[in-house]
Parts: C-alpha cells; sequence; structure tokens
C-alpha cells in the first residue's frame, strides 16, 4: 500500500492550523464581554461620582428645609417676645431665640460645607467622564480589530478547512482512520519527525533499523512511546 507521506504532514499543519484559529474564534465571545466589562467599569466612578452628588444635593435641601423651620420658630418666638407680661418669660423667650440663631448658624455652616462639596464632586464628575470617555474609545478601538482579526481568522480557518477536505481524498482511509484516532489521543499531535535520531515530540531516541525504515517510506510506524506516526525529517 502507498503511504503518502507527504500528505499526512500537510494535513498535520492544516490541523494544527485550524486548531489554532478556533482556540482564538471560540474565546471571542470571552474576550468582547471582557471589553465590554471594562467600558462598563470605567463608567462606574463616573456613576459613583454622580450618585454622590445627589446624596449632596439631598442633604444640602433637608439643612435649607431646616433651616426655613427655625426660622418660623424665631418668628414665632419675636411675636411671642411683645406679649409677655414678666422678666422671666421674657429672659426665656430671648434663650430660646438664641438657641434658635445658633442653631440656624450651624445649619447655614452645614449649607456652605455641602455647596463647598458640591463643587469638588461636579469637578470630580467632568473628570472622571472625560477618563472614562477616553476609555471607552480606546476599548472600543481595541474591541473593533478584536473583531477584524476574528473576521480574517473565520475566513482563513474556512480556507484551511476548505484545502483540508480537498486533501483528504489521497489519503488512504485505513492511513486516515488511524490518523485520526491518533489525533484525538495526543491532543491534536499525530505525526513526529524524528530529527538526530530522536523522535520530536517525545524524545525517545530511535533504532537505527527503524530509521532505515522511515527513510525507505515503505510502512507507518509508530513511536514505542507515545504512539505517534513517526516520518523522517532530513536536515
Amino acid at each position: 500500500m502507498d503511504i503518502n507521506f507527504g500528505s499526512l504532514i500537510k494535513l498535520q499543519k492544516l490541523d494544527e492550523e485550524i486548531k489554532k484559529l478556533s482556540i482564538f474564534l471560540e474565546n471571542v465571545p470571552a474576550r468582547l464581554a471582557e471589553i465590554d466589562n471594562k467600558i462598563e467599569t470605567s463608567f462606574k466612578v463616573v456613576t459613583i461620582a454622580k450618585d454622590k452628588f445627589t446624596h449632596n444635593q439631598k442633604k444640602r435641601r433637608d439643612l435649607e428645609g431646616e433651616v426655613q423651620d427655625q426660622k418660623i420658630k424665631m418668628e414665632k418666638y419675636r411675636k411671642q417676645l411683645s406679649g409677655v407680661k414678666t422678666n422671666i418669660e421674657y429672659t426665656s423667650l430671648l434663650k430660646e431665640l438664641a438657641g434658635v440663631e445658633r442653631i440656624i448658624g450651624q445649619l447655614e455652616e452645614g449649607i456652605i460645607s455641602e455647596m463647598l462639596e458640591a463643587d469638588d464632586i461636579e469637578n470630580d464628575i467632568k473628570t472622571s467622564e472625560k477618563k472614562a470617555n477616553e476609555a471607552k474609545q480606546q476599548l472600543l478601538k481595541e474591541k473593533d480589530v478584536y473583531l477584524q482579526e476574528n473576521q480574517a481568522n473565520e475566513k482563513e480557518r474556512e480556507e484551511l478547512q476548505s484545502e483540508r477536505e480537498k486533501l483528504i481524498p489521497g489519503i488512504h482511509d485505513d492511513q486516515m482512520s488511524l490518523y485520526l484516532n491518533i489525533f484525538r489521543k495526543n491532543f491534536g499531535i499525530a505525526l513526529s519527525p524524528v530529527t538526530d535520531d530522536f523522535c520530536s515530540m517525545c524524545q525517545i531516541r530511535i533504532r537505527p533499523q527503524v530509521i532505515n525504515e522511515l527513510i525507505a517510506q515503505n510502512s507507518i510506524i509508530l513511536c514505542e512511546n507515545c504512539g505517534r506516526i513517526l516520518y523522517w525529517k532530513s536536515k
């Protein structure tokens, strides 16, 4: 039976390339999801800053509401001053008014503090939005390059598979069956070249008699150690 080592070697090379491309293509969804996740993450800082600003504005409104409540109370006490009949009542109301004024002062200080913080937060929002948009543009470019590479790899794999299909009819069925069996058992590597008297895949020394048979190419010989199809590779 004629043994077409040239076709088997070419088939092995095609399968190696197809496998490499297939691994890349299988990882495409995960890689695209990773890029999208990075884009989303880059905007989380913006979201946090905006949430902080919302909280700041609510706190400020609450303080302003408390100030209005205290001013209403102050106005009430002032009206009561005109109607008091004793010094004790008058003194007591003055103390209440002083307490309210003190509270209003503290609240207004809080409002000013929130206003100053709001300015800082707004600056943070602008800065984080700028950085996030810059990161997004860079990641979108990366995604576009990756998609183009993916398209090119898909096309290349189709071409290799087409070439493989054309090659297979020229290989005897028994040899093809043996090749596929070894291919599955040995992680996609069914053939191993012999160089310097060693099996290239497992590095076991090949006996001189076997080397002569390999050079003659009259039969298929499997490596005694790794079980792959051996072939002679001249230097």
